[in-house]
């Protein structure tokens, strides 16, 4: 059998040590158009902050050591120019001889990956904007950062590419500008939980705009001039384009294979394409997402690996299949960490599908024992069912292992409520008696068997002030001082069942303290004294964060905000 990958990098050089283990008699060609295999992408960033020094260890194979490890013919700086799947042959440009040629293959995996994209703009080909995809990039950005010293520079697009290179190029002593065109960064988050990454990159010193266009690019002698929807600019050394990904189909399209969404490849899910004979994996294809069961994109290193790997199994005789990706991802924000798996609001309105959320706001570990942090969880779940659909952290320590933990539960289709249940380890330095992962579960049961009611940020602006409800901040009088939503009358929890009489019946109450649980306690108190009380999600900690949020998303900011510890 001879197979032929086109693309070596995270799922082609899966595929391909996959058939080797298989099939020790197979004969394996990889065609990879750049001059490196199997390198680590998510790690690109680094290098040019200087946090990986040594740029071989970019590379996790080279052609000579896939040659000795697994006998496999591996020829870079070969772009693979057409596919001819009635004669099972592709046609081979050698781009250092510029010679062409044919290359027959039994079985064919396509892993093109995705591509930058680079939006029709005027002036988007000055030779200072630069695209950071491929080992070539990186070093062609640091080999400029060496020779220019750039003072400024501009990032254009808030995703995880953009944060890490604007982080990146902070450490590196350049002044960074960050330009996103949506309200917040990391769409995977929901705006409200962007919040806090908004303050962790502005207390850094990276001046952020959101809700910004880019019209255009102009020079200023050797400099790049950013111009923006709104009339301004911002002049700068070096600017990233750093605006998301496309699928890089045009191989696939030219053989006629049938395309999905964004012209991605489609695929069955044993990683087949329309073709006899012909899988395609990784950034290019279109799969199922695992909670919703609707076509989507995921190009994640994850996901292609595992594509990869499954395509190489049925290549060799075996039935694997690809169950789906619900899109667990995870960032580090300088000394914060942002992490997501599952739904978010938006994902899920578009799914149609009913579902409720808990925010809660957990230390990382005991909090007697010292170096505790705050972390914020928001959880979807569906209200039907009671089904984990979602979950989205925010903070510092600890974040890496809840996020994993609730990622697992949504695979195995686990209630919401069934986190109560998990046995999770436990010793101060690491979590506490509850792990924020049962107290997610907690909170939830709390709401989902009517022992709490609760209202969120996004109706806060339209609660009536007009005296028809009774808006009311459990906090201590010190607290409540340092800052406190509008209209809300201070009570102090501990002072509650002696100023009872102060709460007027017969209207609505809406609580708030710092984090939910004193505001919980307040609501227990009046609810069973025949009060309709209605908990704040997230408490007085995330509603300002919010606030905060919604400032940045309209101004640009230098520097300056604190993120919470």
């Amino acid at each position: 059998m001879k197979v032929v990958i086109v693309g070596g990098v995270a799922g082609g050089a899966s595929a391909d040590a996959r058939i080797r283990r298989l099939d020790e008699d197979a004969s394996i060609i990889i065609f990879e158009r750049s001059g490196f295999i199997s390198y680590a992408n998510c790690g690109l960033p680094y290098y040019v902050g200087g946090v990986i020094r040594n740029k071989d260890e970019l590379t996790l194979q080279t052609p000579e050591s896939f040659k000795m490890r697994f006998n496999i013919d591996v020829r870079v700086r070969h772009e693979v120019i057409s596919v001819n799947t009635h004669t099972k042959t592709v046609t081979v440009h050698n781009i250092d001889t510029d010679k062409t040629f044919e290359e027959s293959y039994d079985k064919l995996v396509l892993a093109p990956g995705a591509r930058p994209t680079v939006p029709d703009l005027p002036g988007i080909d000055n030779n200072r904007i630069f695209t950071l995809r491929s080992v070539e990039d990186t070093f062609k950005i640091k080999e400029f950062i060496e020779r220019i010293h750039p003072r400024k520079a501009v990032v254009i697009g808030g995703g995880f590419i953009g944060l890490e290179s604007a982080e990146n190029l902070l450490s590196s002593g350049v002044e960074v500008t960050l330009i996103e065109y949506a309200d917040h960064v990391l769409a995977q988050l929901d705006f409200d939980m962007a919040c806090f990454v908004h303050s962790a990159v502005i207390k850094n010193g990276i001046s952020l705009r959101l809700g910004t266009a880019v019209t255009g690019f102009t020079s200023r002698g050797s400099n790049v001039v950013v111009n923006t929807s709104d009339g301004s600019s911002v002049e700068a050394d070096m600017v990233l384009l750093a605006v998301g990904v496309t699928p890089d189909t045009a191989l696939a399209a030219k053989a006629g294979l049938k395309l999905g969404a964004k012209g991605s490849i489609s695929v069955n899910e044993m990683m087949e394409t329309s073709a006899a004979d012909v899988y395609a994996v990784g950034d290019a294809v279109e799969i199922t997402n695992f909670v919703t069961g609707l076509s989507s994109l995921v190009p994640l290193a994850g996901p292609a690996n595992k594509q990869g790997r499954i395509a190489a199994d049925n290549i060799c005789g075996g039935h694997s299949v690809y169950k789906g990706a619900q899109g667990s991802s995870i960032i580090k924000v300088f000394d914060m960490t942002a992490a997501v798996t599952g739904l978010n609001e938006n994902a899920a309105k578009r799914a149609g599908i009913p579902y409720e959320k808990i925010v809660i706001s957990p230390l990382s570990h005991a909090s007697y024992y010292p170096g505790g942090t705050v972390m914020t969880i928001k959880a979807l779940y569906d209200r039907q069912n009671g089904k984990l659909i979602g979950a989205q952290i925010v903070g510092f320590d600890g974040v890496d292992k809840r996020i994993d933990v609730l990622a697992t539960a949504i695979r195995a289709g686990m209630k919401i409520t069934d986190l109560i249940d998990l046995d999770l380890a436990y010793a101060p330095p690491y979590s506490s008696a509850k792990d924020p992962v049962n107290m997610t579960g907690y909170v939830a049961e709390n709401v989902l068997t009517g022992k709490v009611k609760q209202f969120h940020y996004d109706q806060l602006d339209v609660l009536p002030r007009d005296g028809s409800v009774f808006l009311m901040d459990t906090r201590t009088h010190g607290e409540y001082l340092r800052g406190h939503a509008e209209g809300f009358i201070n009570i102090p929890v501990d002072d509650l069942r002696e100023r009872i009489g102060e709460i007027p019946k017969g209207k609505p109450v809406y609580v708030m303290c710092q984090s939910g649980l004193r505001s919980y306690l307040a609501c227990r108190i009046l609810s069973q004294r025949g009060y309709d009380c209605y908990n704040f999600s997230g408490g007085y900690r995330f509603y300002d964060a919010v606030m905060k949020g919604r400032i940045q998303a309209n101004h640009a900011y230098p520097c300056g905000m604190e993120s919470d510890r």
